[in-house]
């Protein structure tokens, strides 16, 4: 297998891809040396494409709790019984000190995340006053994760100086009824190519340890492949008391590795970013940066803890890469 994973490393690096079938292919290693092998090529081939550098991003979970949605991973869905907080959206004061703080330890982007299917009319005026003045006070870019937009909203937020949207797909087009039943996955489709067509890039990624199957791994890789995703958040469940996902077992870490450098094979170009779960991965992670991973949410997340910025700019420095400059 290590002949078959060298030859598809060779034509990546050439300018080809990778297909659905040659993916599943390389879902099925098994053996040590070959997953060794797996992540060595994942990681030429982020090196060549990507280079050295490190992206960094922090999110604000700025409004929580009470969403409509029951998405069955979630700690925030009304529909189950957690210990997830519940309150309203933060100040725009809040969210500046917070922002500046993540400015200040060389985070390369913030973002706001607000719980519920979208952001209701009232918060959005109220958001678009806390990134206009956000934009006016600092020079991270800044990233916005607001649920199902429409183009015109996404306008208004590339105005007050939004650089990226982040809104995950979660899993295949084939799972997704089993992981939610309140909005379809054709709604997160249409949110990500408003905001496209809006100018605003997107990131985009998914969840896994839902119950899904390799398969569904490899169709949302090709999924956010054809969307020209270049952001790619790959999510590790934290199964949360109180979701129906809660006996969830844990990925292994050779899978989580896969997984990573898999989604390299088939998204060479892209920002490959480790996201919620990776105080499940060993060591945080550190090994993914050797398999193709080439960015991660730092800091605290949504309803779990992160790692501390500082510690990641250590690992970082540690795997002789480099965080990306801001400006």
């Amino acid at each position: 297998m290590k002949s078959f994973i060298k030859d598809l490393e060779i034509r990546i690096l050439s300018g080809e891809y990778i297909n659905f079938q040659e993916a599943m292919t390389l879902t099925e290693l098994r053996n040590n040396d070959d997953i060794e092998q797996l992540c060595l090529s994942a990681n030429n081939i982020r090196k060549t494409f990507c280079g050295n550098k490190v992206d960094l991003c922090s999110i604000m979970n700025a409004k929580s709790g009470r969403c409509s949605e029951d998405c069955k991973f979630c700690a925030q869905s009304v529909h189950y019984n957690t210990s997830a907080e519940v309150y309203d959206l933060a100040s725009k004061e809040v969210a500046l000190k917070l922002a500046k703080e993540n400015e200040s330890e060389g985070v390369n982007r913030f973002s706001l995340v607000t719980s519920g299917r979208g952001i209701t009319s009232n918060d959005f005026e109220k958001v678009l006053d806390i990134y206009e003045n956000l934009n006016r006070e600092l020079k991270i870019e800044l990233c916005a994760s607001l649920g199902i937009l429409d183009y015109d909203k996404l306008l208004k937020l590339k105005a007050r100086g939004i650089t990226m949207y982040h809104h995950n797909l979660e899993t295949s087009r084939e799972f997704y009824k089993e992981i939610c039943t309140t909005h379809s996955y054709e709604e997160r489709i249409d949110t990500i190519k408003a905001a496209q067509k809006a100018g605003i890039p997107v990131c985009s990624g998914g969840i896994i340890g839902l119950g899904e199957s390799w398969v569904d791994r490899i169709n949302l890789a090709f999924e956010l492949k054809e969307l020209t995703i270049m952001s790619i958040p790959v999510n590790v469940l934290n199964p949360v008391k109180g979701t129906p996902l809660e006996d969830s077992k844990n990925l292994s870490q050779g899978d989580i590795l896969k997984t990573i450098a898999i989604f390299r094979f088939i998204n060479p170009k892209a920002l490959i970013r480790l996201a919620g779960g990776r105080n499940l991965i060993r060591d945080l992670g550190k090994e993914c940066f050797n398999s193709g991973a080439n960015a991660t949410i730092t800091g605290n997340y949504l309803t779990t803890s992160g790692n501390k910025i500082c510690d990641d700019k250590k690992m970082i420095s540690e795997l002789k890469l480099e965080v990306r400059s801001n400006g």
